[in-house]
């Protein structure tokens, strides 16, 4: 999400900084931020909005430091504003510090900071970092970060400096980081060190560098980079030899957006979940709907979801979640069919809608009707500030960064974690699950990121499978009960990135119309897993394959029954039902991009199709 530089050397670093900041626009970002060294003190500009707003703030100063640091935010904590921008800094002006990521401890770090007397000036939770390294400082900048991090939990690369110790400390545990030395450059960067969270950063600059893994830190000055781990042990690691072009800098290497996106999904669906809950006490935190969880939901007797394309597929996932979670009542519609009727809503309906861009025309218009109506208004979205988070009464953020792709992928699977976190939100605040029951769910979510790793290394297999299938004109894509939404899923990013005809459709329905389409020409793709329906569905592929279909079926790791009547089963780790539409969602992604890719198609810009539809 957010954008890391910081740079030691011999030359001015306002103009590395800026520029590397640029080389970020891509991710995203709502306010931009630059601290600059001398020997006695910092001097830091932020602003809200774009780097060039940054710029300006800057443009009339003689700037000859040559240590610096700079970042671009993408909110979470906080909303977008210049105080919540970054560098943070203590409150004697010592250390300074850049982050991305999410510290989930950060308001209990704060109680403990305000006793010690710190004042803070943020609503985020980055700023408890330079005031705890601060705590910490006795000269050594490297050993103040190492006491400092291990008070911290959650997810978070930073870049730290302080004009008392006139070096550089990177550190990961979690989002990416990146260190290397500065080579000669058409700009005149010929000496000194550099940390970014993006290589289309610093590429410019140098393209021999270090990935610092989870549990290491780098010291940096000008002539040298020393590599630890977080207890201070040397480690040494291998240098890699950067060989992209800026444009496969912004993509990680991936030949596509959409690629690095559907493997972004670990991170995206990790930070969306973090800090949102208490494991111990088994309670869900979603400081968002405060307002809405004091009326205990008592308010509400129905829940309308609302949302277009994919999100709609969440939509129908939600509903399954939500009234597994509650007695509630629960409905889907699409956007574009609710403004055009009356639907019933009023002030005792929960209306939920769902855009990754937060500007869809047909979702907006629908949440005005929503709000005409009095219906109480959440909306989970990705881009803070957009049109429908400004409308609405509580708005959930999925943490996925930019989404650059238009067919989605990491937004989705991120709307499923926050619809789970929601609906168990919902069952607890009513009484209707225990705390051991949200327990058990959230101790599984917490391994989603990791089991989604997992499936994605089938990605070799899927590739090679797929070259079979880019001759196909049709595909039939089956599911049962919350996997239902994911078969459609399926098809349609089949069809929107490969243009291949895709149908998806409830596998119970099979002898009410689709078993007429059943050849050996139209493949099924079929989402099975270990549940109540499990027996029924593996009937309805018998009758599949009683008519010359050939069965593609994603299944349980573990289970050996499907083989008996499926052509080719690609497995994902078995999960809690309410989980497994993120686990199935991943080999559909897979397939349909290399299949796309096998076509020769425009992966990233399908023919027909914007990312944020805005008008009707």
């Amino acid at each position: 999400m957010c954008g890391i530089i910081g740079y030691i050397g011999d030359k001015p670093v306002a103009p590395l900084i800026i520029d590397g900041l640029k080389k970020m626009e891509y991710r995203g970002y709502d306010s931009a931020g630059i601290a600059l060294l001398t020997e006695n003190d910092f001097i830091v500009h932020r602003a809200q909005g774009k780097i060039k707003v940054l710029e300006k703030l800057i443009a009339d100063e003689k700037l000859s430091m040559t240590i610096g640091v700079g970042h671009t935010r993408w909110a979470t904590h906080g909303v977008p504003s210049e105080e919540n921008a970054h560098p943070h800094r203590d409150d004697k002006n010592k250390i300074v510090v850049v982050q991305n990521g999410i510290i989930e401890n950060f308001l209990e770090l704060k109680d403990k900071l305000r006793k010690l007397g710190h004042e803070f000036s943020s609503q985020t939770d980055t700023e408890v970092i330079p005031h705890l390294i601060a705590e910490y400082f006795e000269g050594d900048l490297p050993s103040a970060v190492r006491k400092a991090i291990r008070e911290l939990k959650g997810a978070f690369a930073l870049v730290v400096a302080s004009w008392e110790d006139q070096r550089l400390v990177a550190v990961r545990e979690g989002p990416p980081m990146i260190v290397g030395r500065a080579e000669n450059s058409r700009d005149g960067i010929g000496s000194g060190t550099i940390a970014a969270s993006d290589i289309a950063a610093i590429l410019e600059h140098t393209r021999s560098v270090y990935f610092l893994d989870d549990g290491e830190m780098a010291v940096l000055d000008e002539d040298s980079i020393e590599l630890t781990d977080f207890d201070g042990n040397a480690i040494e690691k291998e240098i890699t030899k950067i060989t992209w072009n800026p444009i496969q800098a912004q993509k990680d290497g991936y030949q596509h957006f959409m690629q690095k996106e559907i493997f972004q999904q670990p991170e995206s669906l990790r930070d969306t979940i973090i800090g949102r809950f208490d494991l111990e006490a088994g309670e869900i935190i979603l400081d968002e709907l405060a307002p809405i969880e004091k009326e205990n939901y008592s308010n509400f007797n129905h829940v309308l979801l609302t949302a277009c394309g994919t999100a709609w597929h969440a939509c129908l996932v939600g509903k399954y979640l939500i009234e597994k979670f509650s007695d509630l009542r629960v409905e889907v519609d699409y956007g574009s069919e609710l403004r055009y009727r009356d639907p019933k809503i009023d002030e005792r309906t929960l209306f939920i809608s769902i855009s990754q861009s937060g500007e869809t025309a047909d979702t907006l218009a629908a949440n005005r009707t929503a709000k005409e109506k009095g219906g109480t208004l959440v909306s989970i979205c990705n881009v803070v500030g957009s049109t429908i988070t400004r409308e609405s009464d509580a708005v959930i953020y999925t943490r996925c960064g930019p989404e650059i792709g238009v067919a989605s992928t990491k937004a989705f699977t991120a709307q499923l974690a926050v619809l789970v976190l929601l609906a168990l939100n919902i069952g607890r605040v009513t009484g209707k699950i225990s705390k051991d029951k949200c327990r058990e769910i959230l101790q599984e979510l917490i391994e989603i990121p990791q089991l989604v790793r997992r499936v994605l290394k089938q990605d070799a297999d899927l590739k090679e499978f797929s070259k079979h299938y880019r001759d196909k004109q049709d595909f039939l894509y089956l599911g049962r009960g919350i996997n239902y939404p994911i078969a459609l899923e399926g098809a349609l990013k089949l069809k929107e990135i490969s243009y291949i005809h895709a149908e998806g459709y409830p596998a119970g329905e099979m002898k009410h119309g689709p078993i007429a389409l059943i050849s050996s020409e139209m493949p099924i793709m079929t989402l099975v897993t270990q549940n109540n329906v499990y027996e029924k569905t593996l009937s309805n592929l018998m009758e599949v394959k009683a008519r010359d279909g050939e069965v593609i079926a994603i299944a349980d790791e573990g289970d050996e029954r499907i083989g008996e009547v499926a052509d080719h089963v690609f497995h994902v780790p078995k999960v809690s039902e309410v989980l497994s539409p993120i686990l199935l969602t991943i080999p559909l992604q897979l397939f349909a991009y290399h299949v796309a890719v096998h076509l020769g198609c425009d992966v990233d810009q399908p023919r027909n199709l914007a990312k944020s539809v805005t008008v009707e």
